[in-house]
Formats: C-alpha cells, structure tokens, sequence
C-alpha cells in the first residue's frame, strides 16, 4: 500500500511538472502579442466560478468602481453566475464564457477543447482593446493564460505557480485567505498602478452586494402576503449541498424544521434549486409539521427577494448562504470538509454563525466523497441538532 501511495504521488508531480512547463511555454509564446502599456482605462475582470463565488466577489467589483470612477469596466463569468453580476452597478460590460472545468456542457475538441476555447476566447477579447486584467480566482491557470493570449499589458492575480508565468503583477499566493479579501487585494493593486489606492478592504466598507429587481421584489411581496398570517416570522431553510460531503442528513434538517415550526409565531420554507426540489420534498415528507416550500420554484432574484423578507436563514456552505448574507438577514452556516476562513460568510460575524463538528480532518476540501470514507460524511453528520437550534435561537432572539 505505501508503494502504491508512493507511486500515485509520483505520477501526480510528474502531470504537475509537465503541465507547469507547457504553460510556462505558452506564457512565453504571449509576451510575444502583448500590446505596450498604456493609461487604464478599459479594465477586465475574470471569475469563473460559481454563484456564490461569483457573489463573494462583488465587493471587490465596489472597490474597483471606486479606485477607478472613469474606467470603462468589464466582467467575463460563465453564463451559471452571470445573474449575480448581470444588474452590477459596478460593471460597464459583461462577458459570457465557457470556461473549462466549470461547464458541464460537452463539445468539440475532447481533451484538446481547453485550449481550442482558449485561442477562441483570446482572440475575441484582444479585439477589445483591454489595458488591465484582473484574476479573481487564485488558481485559474486557464483564465490567466487567456488574459495573457488576449494581449492584455497589464494582468494582476495570485503567484499560483500555475498562474504567476501569465501575470504582470503577482501577488503572494496564500490559499487559507478569505476569497473576498484575496480579491480585494488585487482590486488594491491595480488602483495603486492606476493612481493612489483605495480605502482598507474592510466587511463594513465593501459588503456583499446583490440587488433583485423591482418585479422580484413585488413576487416576494405577493408570496408573503398569501402564505404568512399577519406578524408571522419566515425561516428559510436550505437543505442542498453542492457535494455530498457538504449535506446535513434530511433527517436532521426535518428534525430542525419542526422544532422551529413549533415555536408561536414562527413559519418554515424549504428553498432550492430545480436539482434540489426531490430533496426539498422528501425533508418536507419527513416533517411532522408541514413546511412552505418554494424549491425550484424561484429564480436567483426572487429567492434573493424572499431571503430579504426571512428572520432567519440555515443552510450549509452554498450560494443561497451567500445570497442571505448579501440582503442582511441573520444566517445560520453549517461548515463541514469546505474551509470557512477562505469560502464562510463575508458579513458580521456576529449576525451571521458558522458551525463546524471541529474534528481535526476537517476542512480537507473533499466535496465529493470523504477522504476518511464515512458516509454521511462524518464532519457534517457531526453538526448537532441541538447545536443549529441554539444558534438559530440567538439570532431570533426568541
């Protein structure tokens, strides 16, 4: 077994050392196009990932709106978070792109489609005429490497080894820091090449920010009117997970529903996505108490909508999380293999309670299946009932 353990880590060095040796290769291959160095004034921001990852970056987007007021700016997201930056005051302009590792959509090129995207990709964006990039995902080697093929004089990110051959300006990569603060430092940098710098990037200066619409807004009024008796409080819970090792057991989650249920004044809705409503049903089934529900019943906009109007909401690591910290309600988060201090909440700290079992394997950043093979995974099966409902007490004052 060690010699198997030995060998699978030598194959692994050896795919790392080729891939950081091909890439090195092609960012010398774009300092070759890269257009000289001028006044920015036409700034690109890449961030590939997710919906709640994509929202734990809008303050960054604030801050570089305010470091660079007459900058024409632009966003490049894939079309799955695009709804999160798509009504961004702070944005000029928004890119969809498919990037590889993130789309589940298949196409053309097999294991060459990578780099088929990538030569696409940086020729339309060369076209635009950009003087500043900026990479908000630390490890992104694919949106570095487009950045740099675009012609881009000026790129900013994390000296991730497999970033840092594409980058102008590296900033020290340290993969514990808070992804909102790692964004924020390169918002920091590029005002500082541009002139001066912005304020501290601080949570009570630079919050969460995402803003539903009017019509959003008016549905969330509607469902409440038809669904709460007057004075009744909403609490939210989200029983989805983005990975199985991310998931509290419905067990659990139906167990917590009725005991809040059961307290005067107090009315359940379990929320989620299309995927999660089979989920959202069987909690709801397990529940003696029944719940609302609005699972795969609501766009990004009105759940944010709903979220605002909620005395409290619970969930695991997940984007809806974020969307609650983002309309000031008190939130409630359950932690378990993901890392709270780089992905947990970006607000008060004091509003919004992350909950971990605290075993010492955790956070491993597994999110598919346990490293340790416990099945539910134990870091979350570890989470008590009675440990949310305290929490979820103290936030409602109850």
């Amino acid at each position: 077994m060690l010699n198997c353990r030995h060998s699978t880590f030598n194959i692994q060095h050896s795919t790392f050392a080729m891939k950081l040796l091909l890439l090195r290769i092609l960012a010398a291959l774009a300092k070759l196009g890269a257009r000289q160095r001028s006044p920015i004034r036409r700034v690109l921001v890449i961030k590939p990932d997710a919906l709640g990852d994509a929202l734990l970056a809008t303050p960054a987007l604030r801050a570089l709106r305010q470091g660079l007021p007459d900058a024409r700016i632009a966003g490049a997201v894939g079309p799955w978070s695009r709804v999160i930056w798509a009504g961004s005051p702070d944005l000029d302009l928004l890119h969809d792109l498919p990037f590889p590792g993130f789309s589940r959509a298949g196409g053309p090129g097999g294991a060459l489609r990578p780099y088929w995207l990538l030569l696409r990709y940086a020729a339309l964006l060369r076209r635009q005429g950009y003087d500043a990039a900026l990479l908000l995902r630390d490890d992104h080697w694919w949106g570095a490497a487009l950045i740099a093929l675009a012609g881009i004089p000026r790129r900013v990110g994390h000296a991730h080894p497999l970033c840092a051959p594409f980058l102008t300006d590296a900033l020290p990569y340290d993969p514990a820091e808070h992804v909102s603060r790692q964004s924020l430092a390169v918002v920091e940098k590029i005002a500082a090449l541009h002139a001066g710098s912005v304020a501290s990037s601080v949570q009570s200066s630079y919050p969460l920010r995402f803003a539903p619409s009017p019509a959003d807004q008016a549905w969330a009024d509607r469902w409440a009117a038809a669904h709460l008796a007057p004075g009744e409080r909403l609490v939210a819970i989200h029983p989805g997970a983005s990975g199985p090792t991310k998931a509290w057991p419905p067990e659990r989650w139906a167990s917590l529903g009725d005991a809040l249920a059961g307290r005067g004044g107090l009315r359940v809705v379990l929320t989620g996505g299309p995927a999660e409503a089979p989920l959202a049903a069987q909690v709801a089934a397990l529940m003696r108490r029944p719940p609302l529900s609005v699972a795969g019943a609501t766009g990004v906009g009105q759940l944010a909508a709903l979220l605002g109007r909620a005395a409290l909401i619970i969930g695991g690591d997940t984007g809806p999380l974020h969307i609650a910290v983002s309309q000031g309600r008190p939130s409630v988060h359950l932690f378990g293999p993901s890392d709270p201090g780089r992905f947990g909440p970006w607000g008060d700290p004091a509003r919004n309670l992350v909950l971990r079992a605290g075993l010492p394997c955790s956070p491993c950043s597994s999110f598919d299946v346990c490293p340790r093979h416990t099945d539910p995974a134990e870091c979350m099966d570890r989470i008590p009932l009675a440990q949310v409902l305290r929490a979820a007490d103290s936030l409602l004052d109850i």
